[in-house]
């Protein structure tokens, strides 16, 4: 499903300091429907001058009504490092998706799969997923509201633990679904019936467990030199 026309929104950060944003969430995902919110992530990159002094930039700047999150270079890397399914996600995007891709961001693209690993993925994945999980036991399915919302929780699960497995055994990750009717379809009868989730969960768990392609921890070195790149390319000395 493309992306529908959007209007880039205004961001507080300092201008030209955004390096990557773009659409995310079921938009990306091929699971958008008529009533679904845009969702856009981005990482920007805080003046280098004001981490010198007593207070800190802030890390995150998240709004609503447009619903944006811009994470802060050096967070967006230890999220990324820690295979946060949110974060990453910025990196893997679909090229027609992206709203704002600076040199800098194309870098961080280039070593996306340097962020990985077997461990970080399985923990990050499967965490989730059990979240969508427990969410989705407490819902009332007899209540139309309530079914619906169970519905969506069962969709990221299967979304979660497809691109788990595939991030394990192909080191790719596939933003853009390629079957969002099955997954669709199988949420609505994961809502029908929660114990298929815990089948779900168990079945890629045994996946994640077998050998895969990933390495055990992450490769750091490319991150840490990309981050001393942004802070030397946002450098002016304070008067």
């Amino acid at each position: 499903m493309s992306a529908r026309p959007v209007s880039v929104p205004s961001v507080s950060v300092p201008p030209g300091t955004v390096l990557l944003s773009g659409i995310v969430g079921s938009t990306a995902y091929g699971l958008a429907h008529a009533g679904s919110d845009v969702d856009r992530l981005g990482l920007f990159a805080a003046p280098t001058e004001r981490f010198h002094g007593l207070h800190r930039p802030a890390e995150s700047q998240v709004t609503t009504a447009p619903d944006r999150t811009l994470h802060e270079a050096a967070k967006w890397c230890r999220l990324a490092l820690g295979c946060n399914p949110t974060a990453s996600e910025l990196v893997w995007l679909p090229d027609d998706l992206y709203e704002v891709r600076t040199p800098l961001g194309e870098e961080l693209i280039g070593i996306r799969r340097s962020f990985l690993s077997a461990r970080a993925v399985r923990n990050a994945y499967l965490g989730y997923a059990t979240q969508q999980f427990r969410k989705l036991r407490t819902r009332d399915t007899s209540d139309p509201a309530s079914r619906a919302r169970a519905a969506k929780h069962a969709r990221h699960l299967v979304r979660l633990l497809d691109q788990a497995v595939r991030l394990h055994e192909a080191g790719h990750n596939l933003v853009r679904l390629p079957d969002p009717e099955r997954v669709r379809e199988l949420g609505e009868r994961i809502a029908d019936d929660p114990d298929r989730a815990e089948r779900s969960l168990t079945a890629a768990a045994d996946r994640l467990d077998r050998p895969g392609v990933l390495p055990d921890r992450p490769d750091e070195r490319p991150a840490d030199a990309w981050l001393r790149r942004v802070r030397t390319a946002h450098w002016t000395p304070a008067a």
